[in-house]
């Protein structure tokens, strides 16, 4: 199976077949597009400790690894990828220094005005959904394709869908114009 048009969005609570590291390591192996590094409830020194560890592993299966809401980590660590929330983007003011350093910069987003915020941010890609209903947030009905379709049309830059995603409807998120889509469950309980 060919991963190159997924992003894989960790969450160490759903992995419970094998160590932590060692389904990192097995994701990578799989060379997805990349590897959001998702560990939003970890305190910033701990995430610094895993990040440095997921990096090895990265670095090692040529896989990239892009760091999630964590600016200091980024900074640390001297990685220049990262993803951060919409509402955290917007908290930072154009003239602050915060991303100078960041060369590929994402964001998610839930709507087409948000969709143009990311623009105006100059993201290099965004998460755009949720575009099927989700585990992760059963209550919330997904967006669908149509929602997706618009957002592609709106950016003019890479927008990978999120929510509900799988193997079995890649195809029909790539068809509505998507560069790809973002996989949490499918490669963390694999």
């Amino acid at each position: 199976m060919n991963y190159n048009h997924f992003i894989a969005i960790t969450n160490r609570h759903l992995c419970k077949k094998t160590d932590y590291l060692q389904q990192i390591k097995h994701i990578a192996q799989l060379h997805p597009k990349a590897i959001v590094l998702r560990e939003k409830d970890l305190p910033l020194e701990e995430y610094i400790t895993l990040a440095k560890n997921v990096l090895q592993i990265c670095k090692k299966e040529d896989t990239t690894l892009i760091l999630h809401n964590y600016v200091e980590a980024a900074h640390v660590l001297q990685h220049p990828y990262i993803h951060l929330p919409i509402s955290v983007l917007s908290s930072i003011l154009p003239s602050d220094n915060t991303l100078s350093s960041i060369t590929m910069l994402g964001t998610s987003i839930h709507s087409i005005e948000q969709a143009f915020l990311a623009k105006q941010f100059r993201c290099n890609y965004i998460f755009a959904g949720n575009i099927y209903e989700t585990n992760c947030k059963p209550d919330l009905a997904g967006k669908g394709l149509n929602f997706l379709k618009e957002v592609v049309k709106t950016v003019h830059i890479p927008v990978y869908a999120i929510g509900g995603i799988s193997l079995n409807n890649i195809n029909e998120v790539l068809s509505a114009g998507a560069a790809g889509g973002c996989m949490m469950s499918g490669f963390m309980q694999q």
